[in-house]
């Protein structure tokens, strides 16, 4: 399998970020960290080695990012509304280089799918439900989708636009 280490310095983030592909060709498969791990997490637990195959074959391309959970929801020493600033610069950072990295890889029009386990899961749906342009379909596995309970009741646009539970509702269109 062809297996590829990558990585750059984030303007969104202002800090070097990792990313892992898998495969030569087919639809993209973004795969986004549980909680506190990180881009090669999914290899180290064999999911990789699991859908080998289709990987080997062109199907599926895959894109493992690394997360910052720690510096943001999951680091008890930040307040609810840093914490809300710093995902907002992930979600930047996922639609303004990773996506332009993927699609510089496999294509202009190849399809992203995002995926991902626990807090994996909360990126991928937010990230698709916020750009469903750029990301065109998800994965999520066992997501909490409400973030209120990581922002010790601190509650703005940023924690509002990025907790599905709050936004999804009042969508219209």
């Amino acid at each position: 399998m062809q297996r590829e280490l990558h990585s750059w310095h984030s303007a969104a983030l202002n800090k070097n970020m990792e990313i892992a592909t898998y495969g030569h060709y087919g639809f993209a498969l973004l795969m986004i960290p549980t909680a506190a791990s990180d881009y090669l997490e999914y290899e180290r637990y064999g999911l990789i080695d699991a859908i080998s195959k289709p990987i080997n074959e062109g199907k599926v391309k895959v894109f493992s990012v690394n997360s910052i959970n720690t510096e943001s929801w999951l680091n008890n020493h930040m307040s609810g509304r840093d914490k809300a600033i710093r995902h907002q610069q992930f979600n930047e950072y996922i639609f303004n280089e990773v996506v332009p990295f993927i699609k510089n890889s496999v294509g202009p029009t190849t399809p992203i799918i995002a995926t991902g386990a626990s807090f994996g899961a909360l990126h991928s749906a937010n990230l698709f439900f916020r750009r469903p342009d750029l990301i065109n379909g998800i994965i999520a596995m066992s997501g909490c989708y409400d973030l209120t309970a990581y922002t010790k009741g601190h509650y703005d646009d940023n924690v509002y636009f990025n907790s599905p539970v709050h936004y999804l509702r009042n969508l219209s269109d």
